[in-house]
């Protein structure tokens, strides 16, 4: 009713203005735009079921070691995360890393790059206006007189002002079904920005554990080989006496010298650690260097949250579902080339001969026009492009699932990984223990003259192999921890990432500057 009511006015004034054939054209025009619609599948958010609790985690176990979750157990891990390790100098470099690393920068610019895209896409939706001023002077032949051509044989200036206007209304929804593959590509980059960033934070994480456990290694390599020169001492003066031999010296100094080897072999793999930190800060490995300092603290208590928040707090899984999103959006653009084309030009401007009447109003010309394409033949281009699009959306759900998948069973490793080291470290505690229990007695009976000295040396490798394994597994325990953090999103929310409103808007003068 309302188009029929529409089109009896656009008659009435049309045809007290124009002929009547043009009037009947602009009254199709107008009545084809106002019945523009979008086609192409509406997109659904994919429903994913979450189980109410995780598996492993330690309130599931009457056994669980001596570390567990935060209270309460809906609490969730925000903003900085790597503070609930409370260590000054880790927050400290996380801060340097938020501002320096490259990764991160790199990440962030393909976002703004992305939201560039999106306003690309926007200007769709308007008419272009272009002008091209010429000017020229021009002569014809002279022998052109049995042709139509005027002013045969004559020189004649030309001067020309044009304005020339073109507009193709978005009658299908493919322009809008492009900005929203674009706003959803950007948010798809946003997505991506915060997984790199939570990425680079972990990593820094764990090497700095990695550093602190052989901080740690070192110290007990530098313990053992104090408390073994003093062996070899006791070794060298009962031999002298003529109370032990030979033998038991040469032991002594294969064991002394053994170690001592072991614990320049630290060096290799701290120094690694270190510039592999002072890369992730940005900073050229020659000039950073990061204090010794034995690691002596264990995994806080983590905020796991409820396995039906983790979709919500992981941002790769809000990149695959925006990924889904935007070629679903690509699904509506192959659709609409099904659609004729309207393309609506315009011109005028000012043309003459004289530059003395150049702009004057008898010197202007206009005209105007539309036009609809339409392919009839295009040997299944079309259809095969729809069946190609359908296809990437069909395997970008699977990607989803995948990445739902892959998210459960991290943090379930991690929950499960970090509850069995807490148990095994407190049983290599006991090793460690009951192990200087085992060197003391020995060294006791060695001194008597009860045991050779060879108990002695077996009592300290039992040792120091329980004390490595001891801090192996304290490393362990914290890089683990780290991964569980990071298995659960870090301090990220979904809630962060950007709405289509916001990567549409023009981004600030500092992100369009070249840097050098």
């Amino acid at each position: 009713m309302k188009n029929c009511w529409l089109r009896e006015k656009v008659d009435k004034f049309c045809c007290g203005t124009i002929a009547g054939c043009s009037c009947a054209v602009l009254a199709a025009l107008l009545l084809l735009l106002l019945s523009a619609c979008t086609v192409g599948p509406k997109y659904h958010p994919v429903i994913t079921q979450a189980p109410t609790v995780y598996k492993e985690s330690p309130t599931q176990f009457k056994e669980a070691g001596s570390w567990t979750v935060a209270q309460p157990a809906d609490a969730k891990l925000r903003g900085k995360w790597w503070e609930i390790f409370n260590d000054p100098e880790l927050n400290a470099l996380e801060e340097q890393l938020d501002i320096n690393n490259q990764n991160i920068k790199q990440f962030f610019e393909n976002f703004m790059a992305a939201r560039a895209i999106v306003r690309e896409a926007r200007a769709q939706y308007f008419p272009t206006l272009t002008t091209v001023p010429a000017a020229s002077r021009a002569r014809s032949s002279g022998n052109l007189t049995g042709t139509t051509t005027a002013n045969s044989g004559r020189t004649a200036s030309e001067l020309s002002l044009p304005l020339d206007a073109s507009w193709a209304p978005d009658l299908w929804g493919k322009v809008r079904n492009t900005v929203h593959q674009a706003q959803y590509s950007a948010q798809v980059s946003a997505a991506d920005l915060e997984n790199e960033r939570l990425t680079e934070q972990a990593s820094l994480a764990q090497f700095y554990f990695e550093i602190r456990g052989q901080d740690m290694l070192q110290q007990i390599f530098n313990e053992t080989i104090e408390a073994d020169k003093k062996e070899l001492e006791l070794t060298q003066t009962l031999y002298q006496l003529g109370i032990d031999a030979q033998l038991s010296v040469v032991q002594a100094q294969t064991i002394l010298a053994g170690v001592e080897a072991a614990a320049t072999n630290v060096a290799i793999a701290r120094a690694q650690f270190e510039h592999a930190i002072a890369m992730l800060v940005g900073k050229v490995a020659s000039n950073f260097s990061i204090a010794v300092k034995p690691m002596t603290t264990a995994p806080p208590p983590i905020p796991i949250g409820l396995p039906s928040e983790l979709l919500e707090r992981r941002p790769d899984v809000a990149a695959a579902e925006r990924t889904m999103a935007e070629a679903n959006a690509a699904i509506g653009i192959a659709y609409a080339a099904y659609y004729p084309n309207l393309t609506l030009t315009a011109q005028g401007g000012f043309q003459s001969t004289s530059i003395s009447n150049w702009l004057s109003w008898p010197s202007r010309f206009w005209s105007v026009g539309g036009s609809l394409s339409q392919p009839l033949f295009d040997a299944g281009l079309r259809r095969a492009t729809v069946q190609q699009d359908v296809a990437t959306y069909n395997a970008d759900l699977a990607a989803y699932r995948q990445t739902v998948l892959n998210a459960f069973q991290q943090v379930e490793d991690g929950l499960a990984e970090v509850r069995i080291l807490s148990q095994q470290i407190q049983q290599e505690q006991e090793a460690v223990k009951f192990a200087q229990q085992f060197l003391e007695i020995e060294q006791t009976r060695y001194q008597a003259g009860i045991d050779p000295y060879l108990n002695v040396l077996v009592a300290q490798t039992t040792l120091l192999q329980n004390m490595q394994t001891l801090n192996a597994l304290q490393v362990q325990e914290m890089t683990s921890a780290v991964a569980l953090v990071e298995a659960l999103g870090g301090g990220w929310d979904r809630s962060q990432l950007p709405n289509p409103g916001q990567v549409t808007q023009k981004p600030d003068r500092a992100d369009t500057t070249i840097q050098q």
